[in-house]
């Protein structure tokens, strides 16, 4: 099974390079011409992000009653990210990775997907918080515009569409099979003049939601579970704006606090909310644009986007396939078994 993903998603992302050759040999000869110390130090923090996203996954995944090294999901949170890209789906397409590793150790794939979910959901709250910030700026600045604030009010519904989810899954998952299985009834009708047969199955969403049920019910009655990954999603947004400060460094752009907030919010923002994946073509103008309305002259405002472009997007999404490699070498510690309960703070 691993194989014939790895084997599927090389070839769509092959296929998704080979479209945007022209892009990427921008983005190239683009950071050729930066400071390689900074642009090294970008890199640097680039790394940290992925290790933060494999410590959040680690709090998690042992609040579920699962174990895994800190090495394999920070390699895990660089192939989810990569099949996002290839297979998009708002970001969901990414679980295939982590189902993909519960089944191949043999644990609860369910279990896993709930670790999988509960990260995005934080990291989408920290991106609330940066969101914030950036607004802020545009306000003061008088440069706030419509499709912001469109953009911000869908991101918000999205983020509490999630939450609302969860939290029925934590304290009564009959419930939260109830609603699965009304959205599964209801994408079915949708689709069967297309299909003429059932395209999900009720029982298998019911059967998902009391096993994740009991799953949130163990992280709901620790308090860390909840606390240190809202606060590791903060830090995640405070790392990429890091990225954006050393990009402006690398290539000499004066800068305020204020446009790198504001410009990080509204590139990130598109990003998620965007109909392509990753927001490729949108990010790229969205933050070109963003950036110019605060005060960055145009032709630099580019340079800066397709640089940051470049470490943060196009570099991860390139090693990603390695990565999901990779997991294949490293050692494997032992499971503990489910009905254990699990630990009672996070270790590294």
């Amino acid at each position: 099974m691993r194989k014939f993903l790895f084997a599927i998603a090389l070839l769509l992302g092959i296929g998704f390079i080979v479209g945007r050759l022209a892009e990427v040999h921008t983005i190239v000869a683009t950071l050729k011409r930066g400071d390689v110390r900074f642009l090294c130090l970008a890199l640097g923090v680039q790394v940290l992000w992925y290790l933060n996203a494999g410590y959040n996954l680690k709090i998690l995944y042992r609040a579920l009653g699962l174990e895994e090294s800190l090495l394999r999901l920070a390699l895990m949170a660089m192939s989810a990210n990569f099949f996002s890209v290839v297979v998009p789906s708002g970001g969901m397409s990414g679980l295939t990775v982590y189902i993909s590793e519960a089944r191949q150790r043999g644990y609860s794939a369910t279990r896993a997907t709930v670790a999988g979910v509960l990260y995005i959901f934080f990291e989408y709250v920290g991106f609330l918080f940066a969101l914030a910030l950036g607004l802020v700026v545009l306000i003061r600045r008088n440069h706030l515009t419509v499709a912001d604030i469109t953009a911000s009010f869908l991101m918000a519904l999205l983020a509490i569409g999630l939450g609302v989810l969860l939290y029925l899954g934590a304290y009564s998952g009959p419930l939260l099979g109830n609603v699965l299985t009304a959205l599964t009834r209801r994408i079915n009708r949708l689709l069967w003049p297309l299909l003429h047969r059932p395209y999900l199955s009720e029982e298998n969403a019911r059967t998902f939601a009391l096993d994740a049920g009991e799953g949130l019910k163990t992280v709901r009655r620790q308090p860390y579970a909840v606390l240190l990954p809202a606060t590791l999603g903060v830090v995640s947004k405070g790392l990429q704006l890091i990225i954006l400060w050393l990009v402006f460094l690398a290539f000499q752009v004066p800068y305020s606090a204020g446009t790198i907030v504001a410009g990080y919010a509204i590139a990130n923002l598109f990003l998620i909310i965007s109909p392509t994946p990753s927001g490729i073509g949108i990010v790229e103008g969205i933050l070109t644009v963003a950036l110019n309305s605060l005060n960055v002259p145009l032709g630099e405002a580019a340079v800066v986007t397709l640089a940051y472009r470049g470490i943060t997007f196009w570099l991860p999404f390139v090693l990603g396939p390695l990565a999901f490699r990779l997991l294949e070498h490293l050692p494997c510690p032992p499971q503990k078994p489910l009905s254990q309960p699990p630990a009672t703070s996070p270790e590294s």
